[in-house]
């Protein structure tokens, strides 16, 4: 791994427990990335953050070390033991399984326990653990509240609060139900809030002003985590030599992890079908994919057993897979904030990675406002459309 990304900002420096410094040291994180330099000395503090920053920098490990400091050091007054005391808050499940794993990562010698409820899967399981008593909430807005409201848990005893990804639980429709479960806790001066968001947009601002307790605002810029380790480039095919340029170069990627990223689900899906056909082992995920099924596919594409996954932005968010070599935009996509979101999939953890886009006839409008909000221009790369590889 890199440390390029890293500040000289010591974990062990932090006022942090022993037991979770083990944790920390396990998985052999030394130096605090910028989100964490920046945040942990406040929350450590129980002072409310509410940060930007993209994912793959760091900051599931900053809320949860804070999180966990917080309970080891504060006596639970509960009456009911069995109740969680931190509350994190995801919009999807594969982001919720992921803090999940991080969670126990960083709290495997606290002796904490950790309860998942996110929707599709699992219902009575989830409901079991959650039921036996947890310290640690993790879930969708969907579920928690099913689960709240037949009474599986309660919220009186939430002493920390992190919601994830606040841009994204808009962008799904969640505000709602988000807001139902925040009234339901304890008052936000009796708590540690922390909300992180690729962007501090101004509903994100009104729902930390509305649910946090004077949050200190932290900004980490996208371009400083994503342009000195990921190799950018562009290509511009027609319409019709797309298919034979995507299929040419995941031919000479090998086996190499590739994510491709198309603007829709009826898009997505006929790629799968061409790559199958061609011989490339690929599969899309989307949101008709069932739960078992969607979980088995990305623990085989986070293994290496399958080399390309396909994806639309929605279907995509919440994905933190190491490794991913390549980030294909097959289609540019029409937010430029999508872009940085995309291509942040690769060059995790201060690795090295490459984002190939397609300028083709119907996307490539939206290049400008792209290297616009990038700060730069992505170079050019050419192709003979005469070699390209015959499709099936």
């Amino acid at each position: 791994m890199k440390d390029n990304h890293l500040t000289k900002i010591k974990f062990s420096s932090l006022n942090i427990d022993p037991s979770i410094i083990k944790g920390i040291n396990d998985l052999n994180f030394k130096f605090c990335t910028p989100i964490q330099s920046e945040s942990l000395p406040i929350a450590l503090q129980g002072k409310d953050v509410a940060g930007q920053a993209q994912t793959g920098t760091g900051k599931t490990a900053a809320f949860l070390i804070s999180a966990i400091q917080r309970i080891i050091k504060n006596k639970p007054s509960v009456k009911d033991k069995k109740q969680p005391r931190i509350f994190v808050l995801a919009p999807t499940r594969e982001l919720a399984i992921q803090i999940a794993k991080d969670a126990e990562a960083i709290g495997k010698h606290t002796n904490l326990k950790i309860g998942l409820a996110y929707g599709g899967t699992d219902y009575e399981k989830q409901s079991s653990i959650i039921t036996k008593g947890i310290d640690i909430l993790i879930g969708t807005p969907g579920r928690v509240i099913d689960y709240y409201k037949n009474k599986i848990f309660k919220l009186n005893d939430i002493e920390v609060l992190v919601l994830d990804e606040a841009d994204r639980m808009f962008d799904l429709g969640f505000i709602k139900d988000i807001r139902y479960l925040l009234r339901r806790l304890p008052k936000p001066q009796n708590r540690l809030n922390m909300l992180f968001s690729a962007t501090l947009s101004h509903r994100v601002l009104e729902l930390a002003y509305e649910h946090m307790n004077d949050p200190e605002l932290i900004k980490i810029e996208a371009e400083k985590m994503t342009a000195d380790n990921i190799r950018q480039a562009i290509f511009f095919p027609s319409n019709e030599d797309k298919i034979p340029l995507l299929i040419g170069l995941i031919k000479e990627m090998g086996k190499s992890k590739v994510m491709i990223f198309v603007n829709t689900k009826k898009e997505v899906e006929r790629l799968e079908s061409i790559m199958k056909r061609n011989k490339i082992d690929a599969e899309s995920i989307s949101g008709d994919v069932p739960q078992k099924k969607r979980v088995k596919m990305l623990k085989r594409f986070e293994e290496g057993q399958l080399s390309v996954l396909i994806a639309t932005d929605v279907a995509s968010r919440g994905l933190h897979i190491p490794d991913i070599k390549y980030v294909i935009n097959y289609d540019l996509p029409q937010d430029a904030e999508d872009y940085v979101h995309r291509i942040g999939r690769t060059a995790r953890a201060g690795t090295n990675g490459n984002a190939i886009s397609f300028g083709c006839e119907t996307y490539a409008i939206s290049l400008p406002e792209i290297e616009n909000y990038i700060g730069m221009k992505i170079p050019v790369a050419n192709f003979n459309s005469s070699s390209l590889p015959e499709i099936i």
